[in-house]
C-alpha cells in the first residue's frame, strides 16, 4: 500500500465508501445513517457493543434520539442481512485476492454468550469461544480465506429445535414462519451451495469434528465438486489401508455372491482411534505446521489412505479412498486430533499444514 493511500484522509475515504456500498445494499436512503452509525459504533472502543452503550458513545448530547435510531435499523427496518454480506464480498474480496489467492473456505461456528432467555436461539449449549456449555447463541458462519486474511461471507443463527417447535416463543421474538429447524451442518451446506451457484473461488472446505463427522456432510461436498479437511471424531470407523468390504468380485466362492458389501468375522473395519494405536512408529513423522506464540509448533503426525465405512454395507459400491491425517502429540497417552481429507493421493506436507493452521 502506498504512502498516501495509508494516509488518514484517504482512509477515512475509503470508509465512506465502504459505508456507502453498504448502505445501497441496506435498502433504502432512511438507513443509511443509522448503517453508518451502527458500524462506527462497533469499531469505537468500548466493551459492549449493544445499541445503548454505542450511542452513548456516538452521541452524547443525544442519546435517547440516537438508540431508537440504532435500534429500530437493527430490530425493526427490513434490510436483508444476505444482501449485506454479498455486497462486503464484493468489496472486499478483491482486495484480498490483490495480496493472494483464495486457499480455503472455513465452516465454523460462534458463540454469544447471554444472560438472559428471551434472545432468539438462546440456550445452554456448546459455545466454542468458551469451550464448555453455556446460555449462549450460536452463528453458524463460512469464511474464505487467503495466506493472509479471511472474509466472513455468509452467517445465519442456529434455531435449536426447542425454539423452533415453540410456537409461542416463535411469536413473540417474531421468528418467520419460513425459518424452521436445521442443524449446523446443514445451514452450513446451505451457506456452500449458495457460494457455489454465486460462483465464488474454489478452495478446499474446512470443518471441524461438529461438522466433519457428519456423513451428509461430507457426501454433499462431494456432490458439489468440492475438496475438503474436516475434523473427525475417534469413534469413527474406516477400513485399514489397502481393505475394503467384501464385494461380488472378491466373494470368491462362498456362496451366492450379494448385491451389497458386506463383512465377515474376520474382515471388519476398525476406529480412527484403534488405527492409531495399531500405527508401527515409523508411520509417524516429527512436523512442525505453524509458529506458536512463543515458538514454531511440532507434533507427531501419520497420514494414511483408507475407506471410512459408515453404512457400507448397504452401499453397492465402496466409498472411495481419502486421507485420514493423525495426531498424537509428545508425551500424550494417545492421538488426540483425526481428520478425513480428499485432496488428492498425491498431496504434499505443504497441503496439510496450511488446513492444520486453521484448527
Amino acid at each position: 500500500m502506498s504512502a498516501s493511500s495509508s494516509a488518514p484522509g484517504a482512509q477515512h475515504q475509503r470508509f465512506a465508501a465502504y459505508l456507502d456500498s453498504l448502505a445501497q445494499a441496506a435498502g433504502h436512503l432512511d438507513r443509511a445513517v443509522p448503517l453508518e452509525s451502527y458500524c462506527t459504533g462497533l469499531l469505537l472502543p468500548g466493551e459492549r457493543k449493544s445499541v445503548e452503550p454505542m450511542a452513548a458513545r456516538l452521541a452524547p448530547d443525544d442519546v435517547q434520539r440516537t438508540h431508537q435510531s440504532l435500534h429500530h435499523f437493527v430490530a425493526n427496518a427490513p434490510w436483508s442481512d444476505e444482501a449485506l454480506l454479498e455486497r462486503v464480498r464484493h468489496f472486499v474480496l478483491p482486495v484480498m485476492k490483490g495480496n493472494g489467492s483464495v486457499v480455503a473456505w472455513i465452516v465454523d461456528d460462534t458463540g454469544f454468550v447471554k444472560k438472559g432467555t428471551h434472545s432468539v436461539g438462546v440456550v445452554r449449549q456448546y459455545g466454542g469461544q468458551v469451550g464448555k456449555q453455556e446460555n449462549c447463541r450460536v452463528a453458524v458462519s463460512l469464511s474464505v480465506a487467503t495466506e493472509r486474511a479471511s472474509l466472513p461471507i455468509a452467517w445465519r443463527l442456529y434455531l435449536p429445535e426447542m425454539w423452533a417447535k415453540d410456537r409461542k416463543r416463535r411469536k413473540e421474538a417474531g421468528i418467520p414462519e419460513e425459518i424452521s429447524f436445521a442443524t449446523k451442518p446443514t445451514i452450513a451446506l446451505q451457506h456452500i451451495r449458495k457460494a457455489v451457484e454465486e460462483e465464488v473461488t474454489r478452495a478446499p472446505v474446512l470443518a471441524d469434528a461438529a461438522y466433519g463427522n457428519d456423513s451428509q456432510f461430507r457426501e454433499g461436498l462431494t456432490e458439489l465438486r468440492l475438496t475438503y479437511v474436516v475434523g473427525v471424531q475417534g469413534s469413527m470407523t474406516v477400513w485399514r489401508p489397502g481393505e475394503a468390504p467384501l464385494s461380488a468380485k472378491r466373494w470368491k466362492g462362498l456362496g451366492r455372491p450379494p448385491k451389497l458389501l458386506r463383512r465377515d468375522k474376520q474382515h471388519q473395519p476398525i476406529s480412527v482411534k484403534q488405527l492409531a494405536e495399531s500405527l508401527p512408529g515409523s508411520a509417524w513423522k516429527n512436523t512442525s505446521w505453524r509458529e506458536g506464540t512463543k515458538q514454531r509448533l511440532r507434533s507427531h503426525f501419520a497420514a494414511l489412505r483408507v475407506r471410512v465405512a459408515h453404512r457400507d454395507y448397504w452401499r453397492s459400491a465402496m466409498h472411495r479412498e481419502e486421507w485420514l491425517l493423525i495426531e498424537w502429540p509428545t508425551g500424550e497417552s494417545e492421538a488426540t486430533k483425526y481428520w478425513l481429507s480428499t485432496l488428492p493421493a498425491d498431496s504434499t506436507e505443504h497441503n496439510f499444514c496450511f488446513a492444520l493452521r486453521s484448527f
